[in-house]
């Protein structure tokens, strides 16, 4: 397979800008807890809103050690620890595994919602969620931003994903499927060894059981709409 050689985003481009804006406007997304909490009024139940509160919550309800939980999920503990602690986010792979093996749904962990027939968030309002914080963002490839965090009980869940150029390589598979929907920009799409360039209009529709990886491709970000199905019921 030809190698496809990614270079850094130039900067002045508009969803370049946007993706600095949004950095500098949530200062660092992992350690300060305050920039995960979901727009208006605190949820009901315990004050602790943080995914990182949620997941050592939902753990301990379980009777799980942070071990238990990585035999489980196959999640490193020293990462574990710091998904734990506030210290990182994981990326939507994990977070699926985490509720797997939790018996939760991943977005939960997002934002629990509240029993309503129908939410809406506006385009000022969506909860920016990073991997990494302001300096590593963009090494990591993307950040997301959950369309739906207030609807409770969810069984899809919507964001909206900005990708700028990165060197990831790795693959990653988890239950459920996932569609996906090009805005702007281009990106790469590889499942098993099937490998797919996508433009604005594109879409694709995959079983993330499979390894699979969605990226950037070329030299300036690319942001795509996508609808995560878990699996859960």
């Amino acid at each position: 397979m030809k190698k496809i050689k990614e270079r850094k985003s130039p900067k002045g481009s508009k969803i370049e800008k946007d993706f600095h804006r949004r950095q500098e406007d949530h200062e660092d997304l992992l350690t300060d807890p305050s920039h995960h909490r979901i727009p208006g009024p605190p949820p009901k139940g315990p004050s602790k809103q943080t995914l990182g509160s949620r997941i050592h919550e939902a753990r301990q309800m379980r009777g799980l050690t942070l071990q238990d939980l990585s035999s489980r999920t196959g999640i490193s503990l020293e990462t574990l620890e710091k998904v734990e602690a506030n210290k990182m986010i994981p990326p939507l792979g994990e977070l699926i595994k985490l509720g797997k093996a939790l018996e939760m749904k991943m977005g939960y962990f997002i934002s629990p919602g509240v029993e309503k027939p129908m939410t809406v968030v506006h385009s000022d309002k969506r909860p920016v969620v990073s991997r990494h914080g302001k300096k590593k963002s963009e090494q990591y490839g993307y950040f997301y931003e959950s369309l739906a965090p207030e609807k409770a009980d969810r069984f899809m869940e919507p964001f909206l994903i900005t990708m700028v150029p990165s060197e990831v390589k790795e693959l990653a598979s988890h239950d459920g499927q996932e569609f996906i929907f090009v805005l702007e920009g281009e990106m790469r799409a590889q499942v098993g060894d099937q490998v797919e360039i996508l433009k604005a209009g594109d879409a694709v529709y995959y079983d993330s059981s499979h390894p699979h990886l969605v990226k950037c491709h070329g030299d300036t970000p690319t942001k795509i709409l996508a609808v995560l199905y878990t699996g859960s019921k």
